[in-house]
């Protein structure tokens, strides 16, 4: 009885063993398929992104460069607007003022001055520069010439030399470089008066350098400067040119939706602070110089414009 039962167990366990070898390949086999499905699946949709991203791309380029397209035709017409629907001035620049009795206005070309045959120096200086003016090329002169155009005596270099002052422009050359001829103007002697030397070379600088960059931006900007010499005394040379006991400047952009003007006022001492901290309304400098400035705005817009000294606007 016993070998029987060895040999049934023999048996029993080779057909399971048999069986669960069969199994086995089984599973796995069953287990590669559904791998391979998946990655076949994945690799389908890789591929939809991929259509999908550059097809989305595409639109999505297409509508932005639409975007551009549309907003640069509206500042174009915006631009057109501003140019054309404003009223246009001739003779902006001159102001209101009673002149003196030795006082003579010379018209150059490039710009218009009112100088005083006593003091040596000019009771202001106006001009207009535009967009197209910035763009010129001229060199400096650096000649500095008496006027041939005035009627009174012009200071010389001998004025100025060791005196302890620059010629200060009041046109400034660096808005003259559109023409040969408007370079040599601003170099009279009728367009320059005596500046300490930190204050010429530093916030009057400063101030010329933005108005050519805000003319470029504005399309013009209109300028009066001169010196301010109520109680000024002191004088230099052997012509007794009069020191200014400060300078002032007054602009406007005409030529814009909403014009805006401001004043500053500078002391002719040695010292250069931020130019903001000069700036002034353009009533204020009215008060001081006399002069009646941008009278060729309707007065609703000079009386607002002119009461303003928001230097942050002009940035």
């Amino acid at each position: 009885m016993a070998p029987k039962r060895k040999t049934g167990k023999r048996k029993t366990s080779k057909k399971t063993a048999t069986k669960r070898r069969t199994s086995k390949r089984k599973i796995k086999g069953g287990g590669t398929d559904w791998t391979m499905r998946i990655m076949v699946a994945l690799a389908i949709l890789a591929v939809i992104s991929v259509i999908l991203y550059y097809s989305c791309g595409r639109q999505i380029h297409n509508a932005i460069v639409e975007t551009a397209t549309k907003a640069r035709q509206e500042h174009s017409q915006n631009a057109a607007d501003v140019t054309y629907s404003v009223p246009q001035y001739t003779g902006m620049e001159i102001p209101q003022w009673k002149s003196t009795s030795t006082s003579q206005i010379i018209e150059h070309e490039g710009y218009t001055v009112s100088y005083n045959g006593a003091t040596k120096i000019p009771d202001w200086v106006a001009y207009e520069l535009t967009r197209e003016e910035t763009k010129g090329t001229e060199k400096r002169s650096n000649k500095f010439k008496p006027d041939p155009a005035s009627r009174y005596r012009c200071a010389t270099d001998a004025d100025y030399y060791k005196s302890g002052y620059d010629k200060g422009h009041m046109a400034p050359a660096g808005d003259m470089k559109w023409s040969s001829t408007v370079m040599l103007e601003s170099f009279y002697y009728t367009n320059v008066a005596p500046q300490a030397p930190k204050l010429n070379r530093g916030a009057w600088k400063k101030l010329e350098e933005n108005i050519r960059k805000w003319a470029g931006r504005d399309s013009a900007i209109v300028v009066v400067c001169g010196p301010v010499t109520d109680g000024s005394t002191k004088e230099i040379g052997p012509n007794e040119v009069l020191v200014p006991r400060a300078f002032y400047k007054v602009i406007t952009a005409p030529y814009i939706k909403n014009p805006r003007a401001i004043g500053f006022i500078f002391p002719n001492e040695n010292y250069s602070g931020r130019l903001e901290t000069y700036a002034v309304s353009v009533d204020s400098v009215e008060r001081i110089t006399g002069m009646d400035f941008f009278t060729q705005y309707p007065d609703s817009i000079e009386e607002k414009i002119e009461k303003s000294n928001d230097y942050e606007a002009w940035l």
